[in-house]
């Protein structure tokens, strides 16, 4: 049995960096269509990939770092501000608390000091716009260390010089593969949170199955199928997962840091999610469909869903001065969903009845720009489109 499917290394390990390898790929979708992914992640060897972190205690790949900050941020980046941006990634927190500002920083909402200037400037470390202006590359048997403790994740991805994923991979013949890569992970993160608190994603893949979560997660429920529409066999899955497209969204459009009870928790979408997400907006930018329903089940993740689509509406610059109404049926949902999106969002109104909403749009409207983002628990039987006059700002 062990002959036929091999060892993680070489069945699992070098074929997943192989298929990602590829410049691209194409396949059908359900309906038929034709599909084609963007890859083309750049192997770097474990021994060249030391030398770019300048050894094991580093984790970014130095000098591409530097390169790829100034290109992203011409006009004010130069290779002292990229090094005080290192500096500032190696002294993030070890903790839940220290990858969210990882995480900021990926966003491009952390901010530099340009000398020159006398202010401060927004660093983009990721361009979302142009995908080809950003580097993708790839390695295996990451060692690193603090000090202390030592870890070796099988295999680790990087844009622009920082880790943002990594995945451990176990032989199919091992019956509790999965359960032993997760106690990996649990361990990566009690004996270097250093390099946890800057990695964001990681994948669980023993050939036959093929599993992602947050950092920082590592409960076995929160463990999510990565399930491909037609076929699910290794090399589709992988190839799916590693479109450089959708690890750049994943990365920046499908986390969510909340503040539940005070503790900071991170939750990263899941692919039904991910999809509604996407629907949504695509419905909204279609003038001609005003209206859409999505069918969910309890549990399903409902309520972060509209918390990110209110997100990506917001900052669509198609929806100007857009309005997002969250309406919920049961207190306990109430507090839940307000206390989520103030953490997330910047401005949120908690609505109570139905004429307070209505004031809150037309001050909206008389102050042309001014943005609401409301939650309104319904305790009357009024119909609320009585109170929204203007369709175009309205998604139902």
């Amino acid at each position: 049995m062990h002959n036929t499917l091999g060892g993680e290394r070489f069945s699992v390990q070098k074929p997943l960096i192989g298929y990602i390898e590829v410049p691209s790929a194409e396949y059908k979708t359900s309906d038929g269509k034709k599909a084609f992914l963007d890859l083309g992640w750049e192997y770097i060897s474990p021994d060249e990939a030391l030398r770019l972190r300048v050894g094991k205690t580093g984790f970014v790949f130095r000098e591409l770092f530097i390169n790829q900050m100034q290109k992203l941020n011409p006009g004010f980046m130069d290779h002292l501000l990229a090094e005080e941006l290192i500096k500032g990634l190696e002294r993030i927190p070890p903790s839940i608390e220290g990858n969210l500002v990882a995480w900021e920083y990926l966003k491009g909402l952390k901010t530099v000091f340009v000398p020159n200037e006398k202010r401060e400037r927004n660093v983009k470390f990721i361009d979302t716009e142009n995908i080809e202006r950003n580097t993708f590359q790839v390695t295996d048997e990451f060692t690193f260390t603090n000090g202390s403790k030592t870890i070796r994740p099988d295999i680790v991805f990087l844009i622009n010089g920082v880790p943002v994923l990594f995945a451990e991979t176990k032989a199919a013949y091992k019956v509790e593969g999965i359960s032993d890569a997760l106690d990996q992970i649990r361990r990566y993160h009690k004996e270097c949170p250093e390099l946890l608190a800057i990695l964001q994603v990681y994948a669980l893949t023993n050939i036959i199955r093929y599993y992602y979560s947050g950092t920082w997660n590592t409960s076995r429920k929160l463990l999510f199928n990565w399930k491909e529409e037609v076929k699910e066999d290794f090399e589709t899955l992988v190839k799916e997962f590693f479109d450089r497209k959708r690890i750049d969204r994943l990365i920046t459009d499908f986390i969510l840091f909340t503040r539940q009870d005070d503790e900071l928790k991170k939750v990263v979408l899941r692919p039904h999610q991910m999809r509604a997400v996407d629907k949504l907006i695509e419905r909204m930018e279609d003038k001609e469909k005003r209206r859409g329903l999505i069918w969910h089940t309890q549990g399903s993740g409902k309520t972060y869903t509209m918390i990110v689509t209110a997100q990506k509406i917001i900052e669509n610059p198609l929806f100007e001065n857009p309005t997002v109404i969250m309406l919920v049926d049961r207190n306990e949902l109430e507090s839940r969903l307000y206390n989520n999106l103030t953490a997330v969002l910047d401005e949120t109104n908690e609505v109570r009845s139905g004429t307070i909403l209505h004031e809150l749009l037309h001050l909206k409207y008389s102050n042309h720009g001014r943005l609401f983002n409301i939650l309104l628990n319904i305790y009357s039987t009024r119909k609320s489109e009585e109170y929204v006059s203007d369709p175009d700002t309205a998604a139902e």
